[in-house]
């Protein structure tokens, strides 16, 4: 480790072969947990090389052996670099009220003159949105009126919206809607 900290290319070269497959590991794993493409592994294990190497080898100065071997603070810190990479490639999000009014413009429509076709919704998807809409309750007011969890009137709520936005020709998203089968079973 010395040598390696103090930039003698020889060290470095043995540093690299013998622990290459640490962290390109560490990689793939952060990589495969995330959901992503394992293509962006090798690009993010060159950046864990790089910050390793980075301000005269600053973190690997920061090494303890007497706190982890060199394969768990490896992984460790390949790990966290390729959590960082893949957060900041994540897509932004936008504060509604920095979103540009066209973005987020809804056609005026008077609700009493939307006509939702018979079976198209479940009973518990217009029970969940007469809640929501009509009664002007919260997820968390529907949900113990209901006797389920939040998360259960959210995901209702959202499943009825899919429908609707599809029945009447827009996903949300500018894109041509998806089919979405009515439902056999009304509850």
């Amino acid at each position: 480790m010395p040598a390696l900290v103090a930039g003698v290319p020889a060290a470095w070269r043995r540093f690299v072969d013998r622990y290459a497959g640490v962290i390109h590991a560490a990689v793939r794993n952060a990589v495969a947990d995330s959901g992503r493409s394992i293509e962006d592994a090798t690009d993010i294990a060159q950046d864990v090389f790089v910050r390793l190497c980075k301000d005269d080898y600053r973190l690997l100065r920061q090494f303890d052996p007497a706190r982890a071997s060199i394969v768990t603070w490896l992984t460790l810190v390949a790990r966290s670099t390729a959590i960082d990479k893949l957060r900041r490639k994540q897509h932004r999000t936008v504060d509604i009220d920095d979103a540009p009014e066209a973005a987020v413009a809804i056609p005026a429509v008077e609700p009493e003159h939307i006509a939702i076709p018979p079976g198209l919704l479940t009973g518990r998807q217009a029970l969940v949105l007469a809640l929501l809409y009509d009664q002007d309750l919260d997820p968390a007011e529907a949900a113990g009126r209901l006797g389920v969890d939040v998360q259960t009137i959210r995901s209702t709520h959202h499943k009825a919206m899919v429908r609707l936005r599809h029945h009447f020709g827009t996903d949300g998203d500018g894109t041509a809607p998806t089919p979405v089968e009515p439902s056999r079973r009304q509850s």
